[in-house]
């Protein structure tokens, strides 16, 4: 039997996320690349933006066919809710790797992202495509009329799975997320402080006053939380470095716990998730470069009391391109690894 063939298109192919995209969807065997987007470059080659991708013979175009199955969505924050209300009546799928869809409640895009929603009616339907999370949601909604699938953050990922677990067993209480993220996740628009003078042998906190992403993170946590959380606290770190997320979580327990019921809380919630790895040691972001893998190790410490997670990701794979082609798989009832089944990279 033939392999299905859905039909495909990415609106902002230029970008790291982008270029992602379509390195991993050009080798997927059910996906066939019919359109990429990016603003004023109509014509261009793939090539001329992703030099690695040359081999693909894939150019930019001015728009996309009409009969797209399919549209994954790369833009900067307000952009994609504005595109979305057409493709979404032309009953294409949509994933957004942005995060005009991934906050449930409208108010919280003025106070995050400084615009108003044009359109809130759209949030209740769209799911936060997390699929270790809400895999059953995502299966749901290919029988939606509207099919909105919103990628989580990069930084959001690394530690809602990180936290997960002790969310569901109601341990969350006292949290510090001390996360250090590689310069790609900042995009490729060009920015003093991500000149390499600026990042190479240096380290800096940045977003000390809120960062976006912990909007995603209190919402998931909360959702799978017996109760309401306190706020959490996370600060983001630039290190120099092109790819990864280490997400470093203290956790002040809610009631006293042991390693014995950690490592049980763990493996009860990953032994079967494909693309996350309960590991006995600290990992490191080398050892998931260039992966779908998120690695994560959860240790007591018997002397303060504290539980200590820490968890990896490439922040262009599992935390963007990677998750985003995770989550179509399971929209179109395709195994979840289709695709995504390359090993991390070393050294």
């Amino acid at each position: 039997m033939a392999a299905r063939e859905i039909r495909v298109g990415i609106i902002g192919a230029t970008g790291y996320g982008g270029g992602e995209l379509v390195r991993l969807l050009s080798r997927h065997p059910s996906a066939r690349l019919v359109g990429l987007q990016s603003r004023g470059r109509d014509g261009v080659p793939i090539a001329a933006s992703h030099p690695h991708l040359a081999s693909t013979g894939l150019e930019i175009g001015a728009g996309l066919p009409d009969d797209l199955d399919a549209v994954f969505l790369g833009l900067p924050h307000g952009v994609a809710a504005e595109l979305v209300p057409e493709l979404a009546e032309r009953g294409v799928t949509i994933i957004d790797l942005g995060p005009d869809f991934r906050l449930h409640d409208p108010a919280d895009y003025p106070r995050w992202y400084g615009f108003s929603h044009p359109r809130p009616d759209l949030l209740a339907g769209a799911v936060y495509a997390l699929p270790e999370l809400h895999r059953d949601a995502l299966v749901a909604l290919r029988d939606a009329s509207v099919r909105i699938a919103a990628s989580p953050g990069c930084y959001s990922t690394a530690a809602i799975l990180a936290l997960a677990p002790l969310a569901r067993a109601g341990l969350l209480d006292d949290v510090v997320i001390d996360a250090k993220s590689g310069v790609s996740g900042a995009g490729r628009e060009p920015k003093p402080e991500m000149q390499f003078g600026e990042v190479n042998e240096s380290v800096r906190a940045y977003g000390v006053g809120g960062h976006r992403h912990l909007a995603e993170m209190e919402q998931e946590l909360t959702g799978v939380a017996p109760a309401k959380l306190d706020p959490l606290d996370f600060v983001p770190h630039l290190i120099p470095m092109t790819r990864g997320i280490l997400a470093t979580c203290h956790v002040r327990p809610a009631r006293e716990v042991s390693q014995a019921e950690l490592d049980e809380l763990y493996g009860d919630a990953y032994s079967n998730e494909r693309f996350v790895e309960v590991v006995d040691s600290p990992p490191a972001t080398k050892h998931v470069l260039g992966s779908n893998t998120f690695r994560v190790h959860v240790h007591h410490d018997a002397r303060g009391g504290r539980v200590l997670v820490l968890g990896v990701l490439d922040n262009l794979v599992k935390g963007a391109a990677g998750q985003a082609v995770q989550a179509f798989n399971v929209l179109f009832g395709l195994p979840e690894a289709t695709g995504l089944e390359q090993l991390p990279l070393a050294p």
